[in-house]
């Protein structure tokens, strides 16, 4: 019997066992593990009281009376609502994952240690340990808050843990230590910087395709009409112009260059991996253009669906820390949110922070590698992987002087060898950036707080309580001597090194701008004239486009913005692929009374693809058939779902109705595109006839566009029975792709939303009491908690719930108190 059939049929078995409990105990059993949110309780390790209000969304604002206190609780309380998502995470960072899920983990394991998350991290902590000392008593004190919850609930751990323990060996619950924090920020930065896999991409796709062919499907960003967030001329630090970088594509004989990968890059926590065209939106108007006189500031970032969400909502309260947001679960501070004086959210940058070295090896050594006409010895060490149920399995670790080695090295295999180099294997301050950032009174101090921000690069905006609107990119950017991040670089020539970090103070730094407002959606940060090469590959800029339009639309109306705008621009799912191509769609001419029906319903749709559209159904399913008809036959259908992201490409072949594009190589005649089109189109309506059913009128969006919130492990057992326990779903949603209201899905398996706006905010910086949030689910990890799903209604709808300030309104909110004291 394999593996799985067996978890599968102990999962039933355990089921059994849990009807039976709850049967004769009622709830009991699944209720035990709820935390403690009133009346008195003593803990170790306190110096003060410390009073926790919780609101009926079960959101936290917590009171201490020094900061120590005030770290030691957010990690009590956090670990109270979300501790199996803090294991869970913490066997992700540190590259343990297979000593819960066992065997069918392993490949992830090997894949993070071999990139190093684990050492990184450990790193990360040398570095706090020896120059920041007040930001390692940061970590120490969160820690042991979380141990005081590990302590006293051993025998009473979330549900995930209890039933994961039946299916395979207990795992021991070790003490939370600080570089299980940090090691979280590496797994956030790896999924938020993917430069690395594109490479990889764009090389096995040079294996198959010529390199025009490539670079024809896969350009640039098209900035002749597309924004930027930060023009040069608006930026307040100047530089002059450099040199462009050489493209080098051309030197490599990419047939001998091993493309394979140590392992595969996790899919347990944030499930889809890195995706250029997800990211996330922020802006910030100024109070000339809001009709409160003062600055509105939004944010959603866009993240892979999780259950429960990955943002926990929080509030911070000591002397001089005083913070409201959002934090990570296993974080100290607030990481988007807003203090007494300024409010600021995040974006990806999504710069080229990563590169991949070509490496010679020696065929006398195979364990050297050429550098500069020299041979060198590869460093290697073992890394261990204990694994549930298993053997222990012993994975030697490779390095270059550019990197760890990311290929399986097969004796007797002498191909090129890539090893990988990232701005995150240098030691990250992150945290202590997240904590500055938290107490800065202004924008210097922003600034300030930011330049310990190494990585991910971000997309910061802000705002202050003086009116003031500003952005700052933070994060290490490695100046090259040559290269344009595309693919893979030689390295044994010394030609392609980095020379070191782009200066913070010459990074994109905006303040009040003229126009009054600031737009971030992963789009292009900088324009041509910028001094130094950032990236090659942005998202394509149709949300920043789509988002400046609605402002600069509103205020061409009404001349003032409001939240409730804002809150119909996060929700904005207009299509502007479908704004292209649909009026091509209405010219064409047939017969088949299906195309016809298909086209009334396309003539008068909004582009807004929401759950009660049949025309959304119709369009996205046309387009997904449009990439396979016009490029399967070229590049063949293996390679057509790399490609499909790119909707660029697309954008230029609407606009060429005569490209060659559009004939179909495998057959006698020289296709149209009408015929394309036609074609794309009548297989969308046969797809939806046999996937769907029903009349045509039944084809809504929601039948197709669906989220289902699933827990990263049990969620997805295959047992229906534990699934109903801790997933939420299939909702019908509205949005789609690289929309504003970005609830995204793969072209290969319509349309399961697989990315999704992680929390919704807007703050309002002439009264905190308006500003509002939300996130997908709710507060607690803990299924059947009235707080596990109760903001799913409102995240469904596009609503919020207020974000309560000061201490009389959460005073006024607050439905449970807790007080911790020190001592038992």
């Amino acid at each position: 019997m394999n593996r799985l059939a067996r978890i599968g049929l102990i999962l039933i078995g355990i089921l059994l066992v849990f009807v039976l409990v709850i049967v004769v105990s009622g709830s009991y059993a699944v209720k035990r593990p709820f935390p403690v949110t009133k009346g008195s309780h003593n803990l170790n390790g306190l110096q003060d009281e410390v009073t926790v209000y919780r609101d009926s969304f079960g959101i936290p604002h917590i009171y201490a009376n020094n900061q120590a206190d005030l770290f030691f609780a957010q990690g009590y309380v956090t670990a109270q609502d979300r501790f199996w998502q803090m294991e869970f995470w913490r066997h992700i960072g540190m590259g343990r994952i297979s000593e819960i899920a066992g065997e069918a983990t392993i490949g992830q394991d090997k894949f993070i240690r071999t990139m190093g998350w684990n050492r990184m991290a450990q790193d990360y902590i040398d570095y706090y340990e020896q120059e920041a000392p007040e930001f390692m008593d940061v970590l120490d004190a969160y820690s042991a808050g979380v141990n005081a919850y590990i302590d006293e609930n051993r025998d009473n751990l979330p549900l995930q843990i209890q039933i994961l323990g039946l299916v395979n060996e207990p795992w021991e619950i070790e003490p939370w230590q600080p570089v299980h924090t940090v090691a979280w920020g590496i797994v956030m930065a790896d999924n938020l910087s993917g430069n690395w896999s594109e490479e990889l991409t764009r090389a096995r796709l040079y294996q198959e395709l010529d390199q025009e062919t490539v670079d024809v499907l896969w350009p640039g960003y098209p900035y002749e009409n597309r924004p930027v967030i930060a023009p040069t001329e608006d930026q307040v630090n100047l530089q002059a112009r450099v040199k462009a970088p050489v493209d080098f594509a051309n030197n490599i004989d990419w047939q001998t260059v091993n493309t394979t990968l140590v392992g595969q890059p996790p899919t347990t926590a944030l499930a889809s991996g890195y995706d250029p065209n997800i990211g996330s939106n922020n802006w910030v108007i100024s109070g000339d253009h809001t009709d409160t006189g003062m600055p509105l500031l939004a944010n959603d970032p866009h993240l892979s669906v999780q259950m429960p969400a990955i943002w926990y909502e929080i509030g911070l309260h000591a002397p001089d820390f005083n913070v409201r947001g959002f934090s990570f679960a296993g974080v100290p501070g607030v990481i988007i949110g807003h203090n007494e004086h300024i409010a600021w959210g995040v974006t990806n940058v999504g710069p080229d922070t990563q590169d991949l070295y070509i490496e010679k090896r020696n065929p006398d050594n195979p364990n050297q590698v050429e550098f500069m006409g020299a041979w060198e010895d590869m460093e290697i060490i073992e890394e261990t992987i204990k694994v549930n149920g298993g053997e222990d399995v012993v994975l030697p670790v490779f390095f270059t002087r550019h990197g760890p080695v990311i290929n399986d090295l097969v004796d007797g295999d002498l191909t090129d060898t890539l090893a990988f180099r990232w701005t995150a294997q240098e030691p990250s301050r992150i945290l202590q950036s997240v904590i500055l950032l938290n107490r800065a009174q202004n924008f210097e101090e922003f600034r300030e707080a930011l330049s310990y921000w190494d990585t991910p690069s971000q997309n910061v905006v802000y705002a202050d309580t003086e009116g003031n609107i500003g952005y700052q990119t933070p994060g290490l950017m490695p100046i090259r001597k040559n290269g344009d991040g595309r693919t893979p670089v030689p390295g044994w020539t010394g030609e392609y090194e980095w020379e070191g970090f782009v200066p913070y103070d010459e990074l994109p730094t905006l303040y009040n701008p003229e126009r009054g407002f600031i737009v971030t959606a992963n789009h292009a940060l900088v324009d041509e004239d910028y001094a130094h090469f950032l990236s090659y590959d942005w998202a394509d800029g149709d949300r920043g486009l789509r988002i400046e339009t609605m402002i600069s639309d509103q205020l061409a109306v009404d001349g003032k913005i409001s939240a409730a705008d804002i809150a119909a621009i996060q929700f904005d799912s207009k299509s502007l692929p479908a704004e292209t191509w649909v009026p091509l769609l209405m010219q064409l001419e047939s017969d088949d009374p299906q195309i016809q029906a298909a086209q009334a319903y396309l003539s008068d749709w909004d582009f807004q693809e929401r759950i009660d559209s049949v025309p959304a159904s119709l369009f996205e399913l046309f387009y997904a058939r449009l990439f396979q008809n016009v490029l399967a036959d070229e590049i063949g259908e293996e390679n057509v779902e790399t490609i499909e992201g790119q909707d660029i490409f697309m954008y230029e072949l609407a606009s060429d109705l005569e490209s060659a594009w559009w004939d179909d190589v495998n057959t006698p005649e020289a296709e149209t595109a009408v015929a394309i089109m036609e074609r794309s189109l009548s297989e969308a309506i046969t797809w939806l006839a046999e996937n769907v059913g029903g009349d045509m009128e039944n084809w809504t969006w929601g039948s197709l566009h669906t989220i289902t919130f699933a827990d990263g492990i049990l969620g997805a057992s295959g047992v229906a029975p534990i699934e109903a326990i801790f997933n939420r779903g299939a909702y019908p949603l509205d949005g789609g792709s690289d929309l504003v209201n970005a609830t995204s899905w793969q072209r290969s398996e319509p349309a399961v939303v697989i990315w999704y706006p992680s929390m919704r905010m807007i703050v309002d910086m002439g009264d905190y009491e308006a500003s509002q949030s939300v996130i997908p689910s709710g507060q607690s990890g803990h299924a059947y908690s009235p707080n596990y799903d109760d903001q799913i209604p409102l995240w469904l709808n596009g609503e919020y719930h207020p974000m309560v300030w000061s201490q009389e309104a959460v005073q006024a909110t607050t439905i449970n108190t807790l007080y911790l004291r020190p001592g038992n």
